[in-house]
C-alpha cells in the first residue's frame, strides 16, 4: 500500500504540474474541497467541509438511509426505546474493529460520549466539543455487556436518533485518543470504509480502502481530498483533469459543465439556510425595527436570480422548506421594499452609524459569499445604512464569528445544513445558546417564548405536536428578525463522466463507499 500511495502521489504531482499529463491516478478519487479541514476528530468540528471527509473514515451507531434523512442501523444492528422515551438500548455488531485494531464494543461507545459530556473524563480536554449540545439530554451511558450499550436520557428527546447519525455521533477509537491525546484530530482512527493515511497541510488529506470494512470494502483504492479555496482554481483543476469531483460549483460555471460530455452535474435539495447574523445585543441591530429594515432593504430575489442564478430559493424564515413536515408554508419571505426600510430606519432613529459586516472568502454552504456580501452592502447603503466589509478566510472567519459578534461586528454571513428542524434554532437562537454558554447564537438573540417552544418541541415524541411548535417558533423569529433570511440552496457537485455510482445526499455529506472509477 505504501508503494501504491507513493506512485499515486507521484502521478498526482505530475498531473498538477504538466499540461501534457492531465489525469488523476488510477483507481484513486481526487476530490476538490472548498477549504482545509479544521480537524479530523468528528467531535471537534462543525463544518460540512470537514464532514465530507469524516463520514468516510468513521461510522455512527446509526446512519441516514441512502437518499433520505431517515435513520437506519450502522454500528448498532438494532435498538429498542423504552415506553417513556428515555432509555435507548443498542445492540452492536459483532466482529467490528477500529482501523488501529482495537475492538468496537460497548465500552468504546461509552468512552466516546463520556469524553464529550463528562468534564471529569481523562480525555475531555482533547476537545473542545462544540456540538456536544446534540447530546445534552443524555444522563448516563452504560455498557450493559460487551455488545450492548444503554443511553438513559434526562427526559424524552425526539431528535436523539437523528443526532446520533450526524457526524458528532461518529464513534472514534478510544485507543487512538489515548495514544494521541489532543493530536487525535491529525491522527484519526474510526471503523469506516476508508482509513486515514496522510494529511499534508494545505495540500491534501489521503484515505485508503478499508479491506475489512463491515459493510463491504469500497471499490476505490484511495481518496485524495485537496483543499482549493479559490473557486476559479477549483474549476481550472476540474477542467484540466486534476480532480474527479468538485463540490459547491459556482452557479455561473454549472452551465459550462452541463454542456460538456466529459462531466456530469449533480444537484440535490436539502435542509440549507444562508442568512446574516445580526448583533442584537449592541449597536443599531439591538432595535427590532432596524433588523426588520435590513430584511426589507435587501433584494433577496436579485441575489438568488442574478448571483446564485436560480440554484437557490428566497428563504422565509429560520426553518428550511426541506423539512416539509415542520415547515410553515404560510410564512412569506420579507419582500424587497426599500421605502419601507427607510421608514423603519427613520422611525427607529437610525443615525447613519457605520456597520461592520463580516464576509468570508468561502466555506461550507456559503454559496458565493463575496459577491453576495457586496450586493448586500449596496442594498443597505441604498437605504442609508453605511456598511464596512471585512473579509476573512473560512477557518479564521469561524474563529471570529462563533465566539460571538459582541465588540467586533454588527452582522456576519452564515450558512447551516442541518439534520432536524430542532438543530439550527436550538443551537443558534436560544438564549442558553449564547457563545459563552457553548452555543452558536453569535448575535445574542433572546426571546423566552422561542426558548419555551424549542424546549417543548424536542421533548415531544409526537411529530404533529412538534410541527405545531416549530411553526409557531418560525413566525415569532421571522417577526423578531434576529437574522436576515436570504436563501435556501440546492447543493451541487460535478464529477468526471468516468466516475460511477456517485450521488449527493440530502444530508450534504459526501458518501464514497460505493463510488467506482473504472480504468
Amino acid at each position: 500500500m505504501k508503494r501504491f500511495l507513493a506512485a499515486a502521489a507521484a502521478a498526482l504531482s505530475l498531473a498538477f504540474t504538466s499540461p501534457s499529463f492531465a489525469q488523476t491516478p488510477p483507481n484513486v478519487l481526487v476530490v476538490g474541497q472548498i477549504a482545509e479541514p479544521k480537524s479530523l476528530d468528528p467531535h471537534a468540528v462543525t463544518a460540512v467541509n470537514d464532514f465530507r471527509i469524516l463520514m468516510n473514515i468513521y461510522d455512527g451507531l446509526v446512519r441516514y438511509k441512502d437518499g433520505t434523512l431517515e435513520v437506519e442501523p450502522a454500528l448498532a444492528e438494532s435498538w429498542t426505546i423504552s415506553d417513556d422515551g428515555t432509555v435507548y438500548t443498542f445492540k452492536l455488531r459483532e466482529g467490528v474493529s477500529f482501523h488501529d485494531g482495537a475492538p468496537l464494543n460497548a465500552e468504546a461507545v461509552k468512552f466516546n460520549f463520556d469524553r464529550m459530556l463528562d468534564e471529569e473524563h481523562p480525555f475531555h480536554d482533547t476537545g473542545p466539543f462544540p456540538l456536544a449540545f446534540f447530546f445534552s439530554s443524555v444522563d448516563t451511558v452504560t455498557a450493559a455487556d460487551d455488545l450492548t450499550v444503554e443511553f438513559k436520557l434526562k427526559e424524552p428527546y425526539a431528535p436523539f436518533l437523528s443526532n446520533l447519525a450526524y457526524p458528532t455521533g461518529l464513534i472514534v477509537s478510544p485507543k487512538g485518543v489515548e495514544d494521541n491525546g489532543a493530536d487525535f484530530g491529525r491522527n484519526p482512527a474510526g471503523t469506516g470504509a476508508y482509513k486515514f493515511a496522510e494529511w499534508e497541510a494545505n495540500a491534501k488529506v489521503v484515505v485508503t480502502r478499508n479491506e475489512d470494512y463491515w459493510d463491504g470494502a469500497p471499490e476505490l483504492e484511495a481518496v485524495i481530498y485537496r483543499p482549493i479555496t479559490d473557486a476559479n482554481t477549483r474549476i481550472a483543476e476540474m477542467l484540466s483533469g486534476g480532480l474527479d469531483i468538485m463540490v459547491e460549483v459556482p452557479p455561473d460555471s454549472l452551465q459550462q459543465f452541463r454542456t460538456d460530455d466529459a462531466f456530469t452535474v449533480h444537484e440535490q435539495a436539502g435542509p440549507h439556510l444562508w442568512f446574516l447574523i445580526l448583533n442584537t445585543k449592541e449597536g443599531p441591530f439591538a432595535s427590532k425595527e432596524i433588523r426588520q429594515a435590513a430584511n426589507f432593504a435587501i433584494n433577496k430575489t436579485a441575489l438568488v436570480d442574478n448571483i446564485l442564478q436560480g440554484t437557490a430559493e428566497v428563504a422565509a424564515g429560520p426553518t428550511p422548506p426541506a423539512f416539509a413536515w415542520a415547515y410553515d408554508e404560510d410564512l412569506e419571505p420579507y419582500p424587497y421594499d426599500p421605502e419601507k426600510a427607510k421608514q423603519l430606519l427613520a422611525d427607529a432613529g437610525y443615525d447613519g452609524e457605520t456597520l461592520t459586516f463580516y464576509v468570508t472568502e468561502g466555506g461550507s454552504g456559503m454559496l458565493d459569499p463575496i459577491a453576495m456580501g457586496t450586493a448586500i452592502q449596496a442594498d443597505l447603503q441604498a437605504v442609508g445604512m453605511d456598511v464596512k466589509i471585512e473579509t476573512y478566510e473560512w477557518n479564521t472567519y469561524l474563529g471570529l464569528v462563533n465566539p460571538g459578534l459582541e465588540g467586533k461586528a454588527d452582522m456576519a454571513e452564515m450558512a447551516w445544513m442541518t439534520n432536524d428542524p430542532d438543530t439550527l434554532p436550538f443551537l443558534a437562537l436560544r438564549t442558553e445558546a449564547w457563545p459563552e454558554q457553548g452555543g452558536f447564537n453569535s448575535g445574542y438573540y433572546s426571546n423566552p417564548k422561542v426558548d419555551e417552544l424549542l424546549e417543548a418541541a424536542r421533548r415531544s415524541t409526537d411529530q404533529d405536536e412538534r410541527a405545531t411548535l416549530y411553526r409557531e417558533m418560525q413566525s415569532i423569529v421571522q417577526e423578531d428578525a434576529p437574522w436576515v433570511f436570504v436563501a435556501n440552496w440546492k447543493q451541487n457537485a460535478v464529477t468526471r463522466a468516468s466516475v460511477e455510482d456517485f450521488k449527493l445526499q440530502p444530508s450534504f455529506f459526501l458518501m464514497l463507499q460505493d463510488v467506482a472509477k473504472p480504468q
